[in-house]
């Protein structure tokens, strides 16, 4: 039979795990300690378990960490990993290095059910999700991970679409008996499942970024069809009643369609929306895609973009592109032809 993995158990899930092998319940915490601080690839390394506890516990549990299966290393430094998961599909996770910053994308679910138009991950279709030891793993089986400073939710899939296995894994990250690391070095994208973001809110500290990509309904819907069932204004009259705090970010994700998203009603409508919401907006660059009916605007109408949205009060920022030579840059992650067999 095959053995269930311990890597990505919450503190409280450990203890069930000790206590149905009746072992003292102070053994939950030093499982977790070799899991999350010490980085034990296996059992057997956690010494200051008993020699019978480990036996005991290598019976039925092994840790479950695995190495990317292949990398790829973009000419701007960035780098894609691809990781199998259990029933041998694939998932892919981008290291993003950048100056004193290096960022790990990570992904939550094998492909995506939300289909945004303009997205490779989208026209996957969605083929499960992945557990926190599955999302976790990507972050510590990293070659990079004892460099990386911040931590993103982007990569594949919709985090509030797997939010039971999203908040585990934050739950692992920042707590104490964890990563310990500070919901201020991580951000989790979301399109906006108005069920499930006050969830997320009151559930972790972490940033929150929004894809919003467009300010008017119809247009939005276009681009991403899950506006019919979750509006964007109902999601940002959740995020308008949430006391953020000083330190808690909210960020808004723009991908800046040519002629299509960036004209001066675009600028009007959203500072309309977005009054009252002490936020950022990220400007994207549109990565091509094949057969795609978008295209991307010049970087001076990017530039053009930004300042009107900052003249009406609104911080822009142009996010720069990485690894669009790798398909790594934003949009463009996809394990399709991979997982097409399975």
């Amino acid at each position: 039979m095959a053995k269930e993995k311990i890597y990505g158990k919450t503190l409280s899930e450990l203890a069930e795990v000790t206590a149905a092998a009746s072992l003292p319940p102070y053994t939950a915490k030093q499982i977790a300690g070799w899991l999350y601080k010490r980085g034990a690839p296996e059992i057997s390394g956690m010494t200051d378990l008993s020699l019978k506890a480990r036996i005991l516990l290598e019976e039925h549990y092994e840790t479950g960490l695995t190495p990317p299966s292949s990398e790829i290393a973009s000419a701007d430094g960035t780098k894609k990993y691809l990781f199998r998961i259990d029933d041998g599909r694939f998932v892919e996770t981008a290291y993003i290095p950048d100056r004193d910053r290096a960022t790990v994308c990570l992904s939550v679910q094998l492909g995506c059910r939300m289909g945004c138009r303009f997205c490779m991950t989208g026209r996957q279709g969605f083929q499960g999700n992945l557990t926190s030891g599955d999302i976790l793993n990507q972050f510590r089986s990293l070659p990079e991970h004892p460099s990386l400073t911040n931590i993103v939710y982007m990569g594949m899939g919709e985090p509030l679409d797997n939010l039971a296995e999203v908040l585990r894994s934050l739950e692992i990250l920042t707590s104490e008996w964890g990563y310990g690391w500070s919901p201020t070095r991580i951000t989790v994208s979301t399109i906006g499942i108005t069920n499930r973001i006050r969830e997320f809110l009151e559930g972790t500290k972490c940033h929150l970024a929004v894809s919003l990509h467009s300010p008017f309904d119809e247009e939005r819907q276009t681009l991403m069809p899950v506006q019919k069932a979750h509006p964007v204004r109902e999601v940002l009259d959740i995020i308008k009643a949430f006391d953020f705090g000083r330190q808690r970010r909210v960020s808004f994700e723009y991908i800046v369609f040519k002629g299509l998203n960036d004209t001066p009603a675009h600028v009007r409508e959203l500072a309309r929306i977005l009054n009252g919401i002490r936020c950022r907006i990220n400007l994207i660059r549109f990565h091509s895609i094949p057969g795609s009916e978008y295209s991307s605007p010049g970087l001076k109408e990017m530039e053009a973009f930004r300042d009107s949205l900052s003249n009406k009060g609104i911080t822009t920022t142009i996010r720069a592109s990485r690894g669009e030579d790798i398909s790594a840059a934003c949009g463009l992650l996809s394990t399709l032809e991979l997982n097409k067999n399975k």
